[in-house]
């Protein structure tokens, strides 16, 4: 798990999973998150609301020892617009998967070729995460999930920076370069 939080304090939004109660079936899981919980993520988040989190989850055990959580986070998050500073609703809609190996499992360890340069397969599945102890928190995986896909750059529709100006080439030709002063800088030597 990605997100730190202070010795002690649990996430905004948990829901943990006991590993040993696992099984090869995949288990559906479906999560909502409360109304304070919602304050809370959006306090981590740095966003005016989270209106609604929810979350529809495969649980199953992946290999010996390791758990596979996959599903579809739906979240509704209020932010403000970066031009007008009003709210702005974003729906996220994302689907995910994400295995979990015990600390010290040989699956976590990074493929290396000959050269012991790593191996990353940029449209493959993503490393699995290690955890300790017997618990796995599938609401910090819900969680990071859809705090990775908040846009950062939140706009109302139909909103344009009036002030910038773009440059469309056309007067760029009048301009003098500003490197033309140091054309003849050589030749005064």
């Amino acid at each position: 798990m990605t997100q730190e939080h202070g010795r002690g304090e649990r996430p905004p939004f948990s829901y943990p999973v006991r590993v040993g109660h696992i099984s090869a079936n995949a288990v559906s899981v479906h999560v909502e998150a409360t109304p304070r919980e919602l304050a809370g993520l959006a306090k981590l988040w740095n966003v005016l609301d989270v209106k609604s989190l929810k979350a529809d989850l495969q649980i199953a055990r992946w290999k010996k020892d390791g758990v596979r959580i996959k599903g579809r986070v739906e979240a509704a998050i209020e932010q403000a617009c970066v031009v007008t500073l009003e709210p702005v609703v974003s729906q996220i809609d994302e689907a995910f998967e994400q295995v979990f190996v015990p600390e010290g499992s040989k699956l976590a360890r990074l493929v290396l070729s000959d050269t012991t340069e790593m191996v990353l397969d940029p449209e493959g599945p993503d490393l699995p995460e290690t955890f300790t102890g017997d618990t796995i928190d599938a609401g910090e995986v819900v969680a990071e999930v859809v705090a990775l896909a908040i846009d950062p750059y939140p706009r109302k529709a139909s909103v344009e920076f009036s002030a910038h100006i773009e440059s469309d080439g056309s007067t760029d030709e009048r301009k003098p370069s500003p490197f033309a002063v140091l054309k003849d800088w050589k030749k005064q030597d």
